[in-house]
Formats: structure tokens, C-alpha cells, sequence
């Protein structure tokens, strides 16, 4: 399963990139607001400069909910650098839109999904990535997960080849139980990722190694 870090911010890109493990970032327009970038060209540098950041697929989502709006903006966000992934909503147009830029050699996230059938229609379209929202589903007191693995038993069975994005992950079990469900990727905040490294057996064997190491010392 792929690591993807969801945020605009540089420090932490750094961060989940030094660790060795990180794939691919996510972000959206809510996550650049937090940043404080606006303006068009200020976006478009911040997404270079993430790019230059991690050598991994960057999604970057388009604000147009019309058909042309959106391929016109895919094809500057697809500008930017060669990693870049074309973010699309789940909706009539975006669903055309992505079988346009499927058919032009550029890469899509097909965002905001939230049931298999609307996975289906994305995998159908040529999505390179599904979004399934787990937090979100989680708060309408609905199992989010289970619907990562209804998607991945749906496209196991049909030959699908859009990879599965577990999105809006709220904790490092979400983290796990999407890799035991077939997620293909999955794009979280920072402390998620770095919460699987705690174990209360690790901190304390730890500490006993160090102590024994300092008594040979003596």
C-alpha cells in the first residue's frame, strides 16, 4: 500500500518524506486556504514546489463543476509538472471529464465518493485514483471501511485497474485496517502516519536496552 500525505504544507511533506516511506501527496483547496496561498499563480508555484518535494504522484483538484471549466483547468494543473494528478469531483460532468482526460494521457483522482456504485462510474471513466471519504462516512454513522473493501472486492472481481484511495482518514487504525482491506493507497495527515510508530512495549523495551546498555558501561 502507498503512503500519501494529505496537506499543503511544506515542513510537513519534508517531514513524512524524510521518513523514507512517502509516495504521493494529496491536496485541495481547503488545505491550500490553511496555508494562506492564493491567487492562481501562487497555487500553481505550490504545487511545483511540492513536486520538486516528493518524486511521487501529487494530486491537485480543480473548482469547476461544469465540463469545460474542468478539463480547462486539468490541463493547467497537468502543466505544472508530470507528476501532477488531476483532481475531479464526483459528479455528471466530472465523470465525462475524466474519461476526456483518460483518453488524453492525463492522471485523474476522482474525489468525493462515498458509495460503490459511484467507484464503479470512476473506475468505468478510467480514474487512475478512486477517493473514497472514510472519516466522513464514519460521522454519518456508517462504516467507512467497509466500503474500501466492497470497492476492492468489486474491482478484484471486474479487472478494474483504478487503484483505491482511502481519503479522510482519521487515525493510524485507519491507516491499518484499509491496508487489510485492499486499499491501494492511503492519503492522511501527518500524525496518523507518524502514530504507527508508538507501541507502549516498544518505549518500554527500549528503555531497558538503553539501561542494560549503560550498565555494560560501568
Amino acid at each position: 500500500m502507498k503512503f500519501f500525505i494529505d496537506t499543503a504544507n511544506l515542513a510537513q511533506i519534508k517531514e513524512a518524506n524524510e521518513l523514507g516511506i512517502l509516495d504521493g501527496v494529496t491536496t485541495n483547496p481547503s488545505l491550500m486556504a490553511k496555508e494562506g496561498i492564493k491567487g492562481d499563480e501562487a497555487v500553481k508555484n505550490h504545487y511545483k514546489t511540492i513536486c520538486e518535494l516528493v518524486d511521487g504522484d501529487i494530486s491537485a483538484e480543480v473548482i469547476s463543476t461544469d465540463f469545460d471549466g474542468i478539463i480547462a483547468e486539468g490541463k493547467v494543473l497537468a502543466a505544472i509538472h508530470p507528476n501532477i494528478v488531476v483532481k475531479v469531483p464526483m459528479i455528471k460532468d466530472g465523470v465525462k471529464a475524466l474519461k476526456w482526460f483518460t483518453d488524453n494521457g492525463i492522471k485523474t483522482n476522482c474525489t468525493l465518493v462515498f458509495s460503490a456504485g459511484q467507484a464503479i462510474l470512476a473506475a468505468k471513466a478510467g480514474a487512475t485514483y478512486v477517493s473514497p471519504f472514510v472519516g466522513r462516512i464514519d460521522d454519518g454513522n456508517w462504516d467507512g471501511m467497509e466500503l474500501i473493501g466492497q470497492i476492492a472486492q468489486i474491482y478484484s472481481l471486474q479487472g478494474f485497474k483504478t487503484q483505491i484511495l482511502a481519503a479522510s482518514i482519521r487515525s493510524s487504525l485507519h491507516i491499518v485496517r484499509a491496508a487489510e482491506l485492499g486499499a491501494d493507497v492511503c492519503t492522511c495527515p501527518l500524525d496518523p502516519i507518524l502514530g504507527l510508530l508508538k507501541h507502549p512495549l516498544t518505549d518500554i523495551g527500549l528503555a531497558k536496552f538503553l539501561e542494560d546498555a549503560r550498565k555494560m558501561q560501568q
